[in-house]
């Protein structure tokens, strides 16, 4: 992915890691026969052998359901750290932000064991605590990831 303005792009991975981290709401965009939709959804992650892969849980009919089937190729959006910055005149204002955009493929997660995984990789990134989950609990949620393909990250000061 390339950035317009390179002076602002974020390309070290420990900075990338501690923005995903602040982040608590991913947007995923995706696309159905009624066009394109976007959603926003809270969201774990895990970051190994340089593959982050975002864990989501869902009800288990809808829209965003049927899209992600039919379609499995996204993009997502995360921000944080918001501030406006002020000026005299209306074009001095500005906006600071810490962002990451990416695509990949989303997966639905079937397994009992993996789906108890993304729900506590889920929950910790949420909460900062563990929990767990017994296979009643898992039952009753679709679980997914997506696997991430690209991602870049921008930061305005």
């Amino acid at each position: 992915m390339k950035l317009r303005r390179k002076d602002r792009e974020v390309t070290e991975t420990n900075e990338l890691i501690q923005i995903i981290d602040q982040c608590k709401v991913c947007r995923i965009g995706m696309q159905d026969n009624a066009g394109l939709y976007i959603v926003p959804m809270n969201f774990g992650y895990t970051y190994e052998n340089n593959q982050l892969v975002l864990f989501f849980h869902s009800a288990k009919e809808g829209r965003k359901i049927q899209a992600l089937k039919e379609n499995s190729v996204v993009c997502f959006e995360m921000d944080c750290e918001h501030r406006l910055i002020t000026g005299d005149l209306a074009c001095q204002y500005s906006y600071s932000f810490k962002s990451i955009i990416g695509n990949g493929k989303v997966v639905f997660i079937d397994e009992v064991e993996e789906k108890k995984t993304a729900l506590s990789a889920l929950m910790r990134h949420q909460t900062k605590k563990d929990f767990s989950f017994d296979d009643r609990m898992v039952d009753s949620v679709l679980v997914f990831k997506i696997i991430v393909h690209e991602f870049t990250g921008k930061y305005h000061p």
